[in-house]
């Protein structure tokens, strides 16, 4: 598997308005596009800083992953993306060298990435998540 780039970092929020306020206002950033993605019960808000962007994550209800994060770690980075040629091949390549998967499967993502998340156990408590166009 060749990673191509850092593709975004996921930050967990609270308030989707509080925190695309703090990052226009104070980090001087413009937010390009606000997307929820009803399956993952997650609405995003995404911010361009060279080529990397800035993912910001609220939850749409107490039963999505991002509210348990919150409820446990509070708000604060939540994962870092990879860009990858193609989502399947890599979560079996790493599948296959030992790394224990939370998706065996691409399945869809914001900005109609095909996303596929690693397990923060086998990543030394990284949650990592493979995507591709």
């Amino acid at each position: 598997m060749k990673l191509k780039k850092i593709e975004h970092i996921g930050i967990a929020v609270s308030n989707l308005e509080e925190a695309i306020k703090y990052w226009e206002e104070v980090m001087g950033l413009k937010c390009y596009n606000i997307e929820e993605v009803v399956d993952q019960k997650v609405k995003t808000a995404f911010f361009k800083v060279g080529d990397v962007k800035i993912e910001l994550l609220e939850a749409t209800s107490t039963e999505s992953s991002i509210a348990s994060f919150i409820e446990k770690k509070g708000q604060g980075v939540h994962h870092i993306a990879f860009a990858v040629d193609n989502t399947n091949q890599a979560l079996e390549e790493v599948e296959k060298a030992g790394v224990k998967l939370i998706d065996k499967q691409a399945r869809q993502g914001a900005e109609s990435l095909k996303i596929g998340f690693l397990h923060p156990k086998s990543t030394m408590g990284i949650l990592t998540e493979l995507c591709s166009e």
